[in-house]
């Protein structure tokens, strides 16, 4: 019902999809909600209405159009947002539908994966992480001599 008027006000309304255009909410007659945060607005309302939420139903052409479960027939018959996809009704005589066809090639027919594939990469064993080989491989080594020592404690007390 109270979407019914906010969808008819939409038919009625030159600029159709404004965003800063105020819609009643159908859960609570008091809540003017601009049309960009509606969809936000019914799923945190539907929360704070649940037995209302029971008796609407939702537009299967398009989710802000709330109705009563009685309404709903009608209004899918009435909805606006309804799209026709048998030729009969839409007025089309002939049925032929026209598909494009792609006429897409691809720009770089020369790529070759095989030749672009790792060769020096290790073969996967399960349980073994060869990953953590090639890390250690490539810490730096300490190039000092035997005489020398990490220090055991660090410069700056704790």
């Amino acid at each position: 019902m109270a979407t019914e008027a906010a969808h008819q006000a939409e038919k009625d309304d030159g600029v159709k999809w404004d965003p800063d255009k105020l819609v009643q909410c159908p859960y609570d007659k008091n809540h003017q909600i601009r049309a960009c945060r509606f969809p936000y607005h019914l799923l945190k309302c539907r929360k704070n209405h649940p037995k209302l939420a029971k008796e609407l139903k939702t537009c299967p052409y398009n989710a802000r159009h709330l109705v009563h479960k009685h309404e709903l027939a009608h209004h899918t018959e009435t909805c606006e947002n309804r799209v026709c996809v048998y030729t009969e009704e839409a007025g089309s005589t002939n049925g032929n539908w026209h598909v494009p066809v792609s006429t897409w090639v691809n720009p770089i027919a020369t790529e070759d994966w095989d030749k672009e594939a790792d060769e020096f990469a290790a073969p996967f064993v399960w349980g073994v992480n060869t990953l953590l080989d090639r890390i250690q491989e490539t810490r730096p080594t300490n190039n000092l001599g035997p005489s020398f020592r990490a220090p055991n404690t660090l410069p700056w007390p704790n």
